[in-house]
């Protein structure tokens, strides 16, 4: 999310938390098999949640329109909700990747 200047990091943030972030979550990795029980493709699934303290709905279509042109295929797209404590809304992205399966 470098190219949109949103931080990802894994686990705790090293600093204290930006007021807008988001978290990578692998979800599966699949293996579609055809009639000869072999796969040809490798699908990988992530869910792409973003948290923010202002308007979350620009970052919303920034990610989106990233994602479908980076050759991604968006699966659904989630409110999460508010968080009141952490002064958080949250939305969420569920996308897939499809790559050539090579033995």
């Amino acid at each position: 999310m470098a190219g949109l200047g949103l931080p990802v990091e894994t686990g705790v943030f090293s600093d204290t938390a930006p007021d807008e972030y988001v978290v990578l979550t692998p979800l599966a990795d699949t293996f579609p098999v055809h009639s000869d029980n072999r796969p040809e493709i490798d699908v990988q699934y992530v869910r792409m949640s973003l948290f923010s303290k202002g308007n979350y709905l620009v970052r919303k279509k920034q990610i989106t329109t990233a994602v479908l042109e980076a050759g991604m295929t968006v699966t659904g797209r989630h409110d999460v909700g508010y968080d009141g404590d952490a002064g958080y809304h949250g939305y969420s992205v569920d996308v897939a990747k499809h790559y050539k399966w090579e033995e």
